[in-house]
């Protein structure tokens, strides 16, 4: 799938969707790839640089596209994310990157009104950042 197909499963639009390719994904784990960090009109770059710490939503927006992937083919509920726990990096800026990054998210819990998710971000195969993220879900009303 490409970034058009992405776009369409997230609410994230324009430069705010960050992944342009899901590599695979079953129901209990999804792999991207982007080199939206690249991008000098990545919404997220402050005076022209990209702190590692966007890769928190680098991996939120994973954990969108799984839930939207898994819930097809209603539309996924809304959901907000509430926690990051034990997140690491590894550098503190990752517009110098070069080339892709890639994600793997793994979902730890998932219920009625949240999911946790554990994710990786590794670039040339090693760990530019890593932790957990909690989200809460809109209930059906």
């Amino acid at each position: 799938m490409a970034r058009e197909d992405i776009a369409a499963l997230i609410p994230h639009q324009g430069g705010m969707c960050l992944w342009e390719h899901i590599v695979e994904w079953d129901d209990t784990r999804i792999v991207l790839e982007t080199a939206s960090h690249r991008d000098l009109e990545n919404p997220l770059r402050v005076d022209g640089k990209l702190r590692a710490v966007h890769l928190c939503e680098y991996g939120a927006q994973a954990m969108a596209v799984h839930g939207a992937l898994r819930a097809a083919p209603r539309q996924a509920r809304p959901g907000m994310l509430v926690a990051l726990r034990s997140v690491t990096f590894a550098c503190d800026y990752i517009d110098g990157l070069e080339g892709a990054l890639r994600v793997e998210a793994i979902c730890l819990q998932s219920a009625e009104s949240s999911q946790q998710y554990s994710f990786k971000i590794t670039h040339n195969g090693e760990v530019a950042a890593e932790g957990r993220a909690a989200v809460l879900l809109k209930l059906p009303s």
